[in-house]
């Protein structure tokens, strides 16, 4: 899987600007894929990660950087993010407002 480096670095938008306007930051483009925009899995084996903890998101795609945590599609995304980019991707995640419904 080839990254396209125009997406994750094209723009420098902040994760606060780009929150407050409603847009996504150019890093976000390679996480639809499998997260969408909302960071909702989009099938049964991707986890959710829209209204994670930055801290928690950080340090996953840290630790997939890093080869302490290894899968094939991620290991491979995470090896050319900057640390900007995690901490933009993990605002933008973060920001998601996600709300769960209890089972009766």
């Amino acid at each position: 899987m080839h990254i396209h480096l125009a997406c994750l670095f094209g723009l420098a938008l902040s994760p606060v600007v780009a929150a407050a306007q409603g847009a996504a930051p150019p890093s976000t483009q390679q996480c639809r894929v499998c997260h969408a925009l909302d960071g909702t899995g989009t099938n049964p084996m991707i986890p959710n990660i829209g209204g994670q903890s930055a801290e928690y998101l950080s340090k996953q795609l840290q630790d997939f950087r890093a080869g302490r945590r290894e899968d094939p599609q991620m290991s491979i995304i995470a090896e050319s993010l900057s640390d900007d980019d995690i901490r933009e991707l993990a605002a933008w995640f973060a920001s998601v407002n996600a709300s769960f419904t209890l089972p009766e």
